[in-house]
């Protein structure tokens, strides 16, 4: 058997940007405060700091998740309430904030969630964006039963909710920040 789709890397690499009227130190301060991330994410519902100083590289962040049926229904996702642990590894006020998903062991993995933010006109541009090298241990326990077909499909699929989250969590920070 050849290599499979699970096997490229970058598995992932999405990103989205939108403009919001604040400073880029104002932006970060809502971005990088991750247990106010159920007010915007379509998924992480939000959570708590499990270590470290909060929003500080270095520090872990305990997420509650929320995962409807309808998400790539047809693959065996976790669905429900699930939670998931990442550690800060970068927090650069105004510039840049991004977290390391951690496996239920606790170990690295190349899957890094991200914002960068630059001054514009009248305000900040807001890049959100995900890469994921190597597939994850999670990915590899729903795809080990999926013939290759069947896992470019869910590698399609979920790139196309990843970046319909991407898009949909800047909208929702924008609107966060310009109506507070």
């Amino acid at each position: 058997m050849g290599a499979s789709i699970i096997d490229s890397s970058p598995l992932f690499k999405l990103s989205a940007d939108i403009t919001v009227s604040a400073t880029p130190e104002g932006v970060y301060a809502v971005v990088s405060d991750l247990p106010r991330s159920g007010e915007w994410s379509p998924e992480c519902q939000g959570g708590v700091w499990i270590s470290g100083e909060p929003a500080a590289e270095g520090s872990v962040f305990r997420g509650e998740n929320l995962r409807s049926p309808e998400v790539v229904a047809w693959a065996p996702l976790v669905r429900g309430v699930w939670h998931t642990e990442c550690r800060i590894v970068a927090a650069e006020p105004g510039r840049t904030f991004r977290w390391m998903m951690l496996s239920y062991a606790g170990a690295d993995q190349e899957s890094v969630w991200g914002f960068d933010i630059r001054p514009a006109d009248g305000g900040s541009v807001l890049t959100h964006h995900f890469r994921m090298g190597k597939a994850t241990t999670g990915i590899h326990k729903i795809v080990a039963d999926m013939d290759e077909a069947a896992r470019k499909r869910f590698v399609s699929e979920w790139a196309a909710k990843l970046e319909g989250d991407l898009s949909e969590t800047l909208k929702r920070i924008k609107d966060v920040i310009e109506t507070s």
